[in-house]
């Protein structure tokens, strides 16, 4: 599949009418707050003053992002130029007046927002963020930050592959997935492929094949020695085997089936198999939950890093904390320094490797999962906090988060509302870009 590259396009409107020296700086000064944003920014040479300007500006273009911007006033026939001719993410930024003086009105950039808003909400109600003041304020440097980032993972999910290994176990359908819901919805596209396959093509594996494998897994844990030959071995070609796979299918994100056909047909568990991949810029989830897979790649390119992904398994009213915890499939990265990425086995079956820590402290985190209801629709469920120095909880791979509002609020509510047992707990703070992601999809946002 070919990436698509993203283009974010600045469109500065107004009339000469207006007072142009003001407008003018204005412009110089937004142009530059933009490409300290992102230095890929379309922006044009001079302010766009007719429509004529505005139209000759925009042949040609492709954006992934429009930051619309009332240089001074200008009626609705600009927005409605462009809304005919792209529909995509489009951020309306209106000017603070530079000077009141009792004097001349110099820009009137308020008065064009509010015009280029109807017209917005005229065709089809077509969703938008909005950001007021002038360009070097925080307010506003934040909103262009979190829309440009938002717009960039809209545009890379149109290039994105995900794979489904096997399908859900009993009782965990939440995690199915259609590929024509994904690709209508999120520009996705999701291929299927059985677990039995990839049993069958690393069965088919000879130890020397796997040597890599093994010794890339032995560097990246510790005590993987203490577990088994036989399945250390296994290990090692289940690995290349998905990993293969990966590479050859253009996989970006995958959703695997691991319990009960790892243990029953295979003999070794697949933890550890996807906890590498989530090293190696993989998004891969257990129990075969495609959304949860999803949510983990979004996690990924927000943060830069693997993410967490697990089940919320305690709440601890005193501390303000949700412990999340899963059977072991974390990624290595996301271990303790003073333990490192220790290998265990799995806690309901006792076969190994199965990764077996808690996570390292980080004092921003993100917890998320792109929530999908009964009728169709998605929302997002969103809260923040921060990960605590905390050592492994349960048998598996776990991580404490005390969350900034109430911890057993999140908990009762989120459950009261219906979300699916799985969620993402990723590094730094990005509430409000997932905020600005869910509005461009007209996703319901679930902040708590």
């Amino acid at each position: 599949m070919t990436t698509k590259t993203f283009t974010p396009v600045y469109v500065p409107v107004g009339v000469p009418t207006f007072h142009l020296e003001s407008a003018q700086d204005q412009f110089e000064r937004s142009v530059k707050m933009l490409r300290s944003v992102d230095d890929s920014f379309v922006c044009p040479e001079e302010m766009l003053l007719s429509l004529d300007k505005l139209r000759a500006y925009l042949e040609g273009l492709q954006p992934d992002l429009i930051v619309f911007q009332n240089l001074t006033f200008a009626n609705a026939a600009y927005m409605s130029e462009v809304l005919r001719r792209f529909n995509c993410p489009v951020l309306l930024w209106t000017l603070r007046e530079p000077v009141i003086d009792g004097g001349r009105l110099r820009l009137n950039s308020l008065t064009g927002a509010y015009s280029a808003a109807n017209t917005l909400r005229a065709f089809d109600y077509r969703p938008f963020a909005y950001a007021f003041g002038a360009p070097e304020e925080e307010a506003v440097i934040r909103a262009v930050r979190a829309s440009t980032a938002a717009a960039r993972i809209k545009c890379a999910m149109r290039s994105l592959k995900m794979a489904a290994v096997g399908h859900t176990p009993q009782g965990f359908g939440f995690g199915r997935a259609l590929d024509s819901e994904l690709m209508n919805t999120f520009g996705v596209e999701l291929e299927a492929i059985e677990a039995r396959e990839l049993i069958d093509m690393a069965k088919g594996y000879t130890d020397e094949d796997c040597a890599d494998y093994l010794s890339k897994t032995a560097c990246m844990t510790c005590g993987l020695d203490k577990t088994p030959e036989h399945n250390r071995l296994d290990h090692a070609r289940l690995y290349k085997a998905y990993t293969e796979y990966v590479r050859s299918h253009g996989i970006g994100a995958l959703a695997s089936r691991c319990w009960p056909d790892f243990f029953t047909a295979f003999g070794t568990p697949v933890c550890t198999v996807l906890s590498l991949l989530n090293d190696d810029g993989v998004a891969a989830a257990c129990e075969a939950d495609i959304y949860g897979a999803l949510s983990m790649w979004i996690g990924m390119q927000l943060s830069g890093e693997p993410v967490f992904f697990g089940d919320p398994v305690s709440l601890d009213e005193g501390e303000n904390t949700v412990t999340f915890w899963h059977c072991g499939a974390a990624a290595c990265g996301l271990a303790r320094k003073d333990t490192g990425a220790e290998i265990g086995v799995h806690p309901n079956r006792k076969i190994g490797p199965a990764m077996n820590f808690g996570c390292e402290a980080f004092p921003e985190a993100t917890v998320f999962r792109i929530g999908r209801e009964p009728d169709g629709s998605f929302r997002f469920f969103i809260t923040e906090g921060e990960a605590l120095d905390k050592p492994r909880q349960f048998i598996g791979t776990s991580i404490v988060v005390k969350t900034d509002s109430d911890s057993r609020g999140v908990v009762e509510q989120s459950v009261l509302d219906g979300f699916e047992p799985h969620f993402v707990v990723m590094k730094g703070r990005h509430a409000q870009t997932l905020e600005a992601l869910a509005d461009m999809f007209g996703f319901e946002v679930c902040k708590y």
